[in-house]
């Protein structure tokens, strides 16, 4: 049962339900709302706590001492200093736009650093010079298309990026100094498809790059650059899953995250002469997923991705010897980068009770120093859920994990089985104010599955939902409601399912397959119909779209797409839905959230709909985001409380 808050809450909205025969039009700011109600005050104001909680992520060392981070103190995340541990936090930038990519040259006499920015969440990113010395920026691309990379030289002097300059939906590689204009860039590489620049050899004479074809296929080479010329990496027959690449200390050898032989993507060091591979993570059954090397390559940190926990690991490579890790908070472990001399390593740490923050372990004295302190809106963290690891078995027999976050009591208790995107995406047990006001204050629980096409278990159940296997994801979520009907301290009669990109289409998916066993849906940024996202995404991603959902091009296959997309099936859909829309979302265009509003309101049911004019493929501006959070809020009370004892 709700706590008396929230049924007195509850009690309000229910006695001024919302007409659904017309469209109720309303501009706020920058959002548009139709048919949504005004939010209770009660409602607003306890949120408003869980929504003042921001983090810090590393973003590079200046070569002072001093590090990068980005963090929120007004709208939008930004560029900010900090000196030493528990320091101000200095803000560098100041835009209405968040701030992504931070790239620090390691020429100290440049003192500056290359970051990426978009306008309105069109993610068409233009790269700039900020100059600290004079605090000036400068814009260094053509200010149209999408770039993405900026990764430095040894020396400092110069960096290289990717871009789709040359025709909007191919990847080129370029490289520039950061005083040069975008005209005197030089091209390296003309590429068709997505081409990434990852490291330069320590003589600046090549550089590696990574041809993505799909989450199972990529191909690493070696440019020169004096001359252009590229040579293959380890050529194969069969695809092979790059996760990254890094030059060793001698140039002739790279470290290589791949999936080559094996499951998982493990690290591993190649002789480029000889192409003979050495195995340096065979023994741990997980993904490799993150790696960073000292200047001089000769130490490593690298990140595994363990059944969706993060794990550090130290090599000392001339030695070919591990090094002892510090002893972290169990959590999410990202953003990992040496200092200048090698001996200091920061990385960003979040857990279920603490927002990511960055900490510096110093190797030699083995000291693990906190250097930011998020705000958490005063609250008590501690009272935060800690989810619980659970497998559930599948309608083919296939285990499928998820975590659970219950809620004190006995219950039973309403669900929110929320689902993540990408598809390939994972959901893993980091910080989140938003669950926990789900738990904490709904009174619900949270069941976040990792159903068939996640990553994290190995590229066979990544594989499993590709092209005509695409509702056996949905009927993961089909067995998870069985699961969720043998748990005493769960109500089976009230889940409601929420989601974003791929999980929005999810959750259309599961309303239209289990209408009758679900409460109703909360659709952000989702796919409504396969074949009108595959057509309209933006150019430069279709390609790689088409991999996983596969071709609408070819008539059967298009056939196929037409019949599994909600879309063509929202008649079968009869429960409550909360639409949510950027409408400048480059991936999932807002025709997809409009049609299937259209389609529900066509067919007389009930939709909420918001859209933003100012964002992108989700909500990047804090107004924006806890107007969506209200709402949702507001949304999941009514259903929880309007469904029968």
């Amino acid at each position: 049962m709700f706590k008396p808050a929230i049924a007195a809450i509850c009690a309000v909205i229910l006695c001024c339900p919302p007409a659904f025969a017309e469209v109720e039009r309303v501009e706020r700011g920058n959002l548009v709302l139709e048919n949504i109600p005004e939010i209770p005050e009660d409602i607003a104001t306890r949120l408003q706590q869980y929504q003042h909680t921001r983090s810090a992520g590393m973003s590079g060392w200046m070569p002072d001492g001093s590090i990068l981070i980005t963090t929120r103190f007004g709208e939008t995340n930004q560029v900010h200093r900090v000196r030493n541990p528990l320091g101000a936090r200095e803000q560098l930038t100041f835009f209405g736009e968040p701030v992504g990519s931070v790239s620090v040259s390691p020429d100290a006499r440049l003192d500056g650093f290359v970051y990426g920015r978009d306008i309105g969440g069109n993610e068409f990113y233009q790269l700039y010079w900020f100059d600290l010395a004079r605090g000036e920026h400068r814009l260094l691309t053509d200010g149209r298309s999408r770039n993405t990379g900026a990764v430095w030289s040894n020396v400092g002097d110069r960096f290289a990026y990717a871009s789709t300059r040359r025709d909007g939906s191919n990847y080129d590689i370029y490289v520039a100094a950061p005083d040069s204009g975008v005209e005197d860039h030089r091209l390296l590489l003309e590429g068709v498809g997505y081409w990434i620049p990852m490291d330069w050899s320590p003589d600046d004479a090549r550089l590696l790059v990574l041809n993505y074809r799909s989450i199972t296929e990529s191909h690493v080479f070696v440019v020169d650059i004096a001359s252009g010329e590229m040579t293959q990496v380890n050529p194969q027959r069969e695809p092979i899953g790059y996760a990254g690449a890094m030059f060793d200390r001698t140039g002739e050898g790279i470290y290589v995250v791949h999936d080559h032989g094996t499951e998982f993507k493990q690290l591993h060091h190649l002789d480029l002469g000889s192409g003979e591979s050495e195995p340096m993570s065979a023994h741990i059954r997980w993904d490799v997923s993150a790696a960073a090397l000292t200047r001089d390559r000769n130490r490593m940190a690298f990140v595994v991705n363990d059944g969706g926990r993060s794990r550090l690991h130290l090599l000392d490579l001339r030695r070919k010897r591990a090094l002892p890790s510090p002893d972290l908070p169990v959590g999410l472990i990202g953003g990992l980068e040496f200092s200048a001399d090698g001996n200091r390593l920061a990385m960003s740490v979040s857990t279920t009770r603490t927002p990511s923050d960055i900490y510096i372990y110093e190797i030699g004295r083995r000291a693990l120093t906190r250097w930011t302190q998020s705000e958490v809106g005063g609250l008590d963290t501690s009272r935060f859920p800690e989810p619980e690891l659970i497998s559930f078995r599948s309608f083919d027999g296939l285990s499928v994990p998820a975590w659970v976050y219950r809620p004190g009591g006995d219950g039973p208790h309403p669900v929110i089985i929320q689902i993540h995107g990408g598809p390939e995406s994972q959901s893993r047990p980091g910080f989140s104010s938003t669950y926990a006001y789900w738990v904490n204050e709904l009174g619900a629980a949270v069941i976040r599955p990792n159903v068939r096409g996640s990553s994290g278990y190995g590229k066979t159940y990544l594989q499993l939902d590709n092209g005509v296997l695409r509702e056996d994801s949905v009927r993961d979520i089909g067995a998870l409601l069985d699961w969720i009907a043998t748990q005493p301290g769960l109500d089976a009669d009230r889940v409601l399912v929420y989601g974003g990109s791929y999980g929005g289409y999810m959750v259309l998916a599961s309303l239209v397959h289990y209408n009758d066993r679900l409460l109703g849906g909360v659709n952000i940024v989702g796919i409504s119909n396969f074949v009108t996202f595959l057509e309209n995404t933006e150019s430069y991603r279709r390609d790689l779209r088409r991999v996983e959902y596969g071709d609408e091009r070819d008539p059967e296959m298009r056939a196929h797409l037409e019949a599994i997309s909600p879309l063509t099936n929202m008649d079968r859909v009869s429960r409550p839905l909360f639409v949510a829309q950027g409408l400048n979302d480059p991936r999932v265009p807002a025709g997809e959230s409009e049609q299937v509003v259209a389609a529900v309101r066509a067919n007389g049911g009930e939709v909420w709909y918001m859209s933003a004019n100012d964002e992108g493929h989700g909500f990047r501006k804090k107004v924006n985001a806890d107007y969506f959070q209200a709402v949702t809020a507001l949304f999941m009370h009514r259903l929880f409380s309007e469904a029968p004892e």
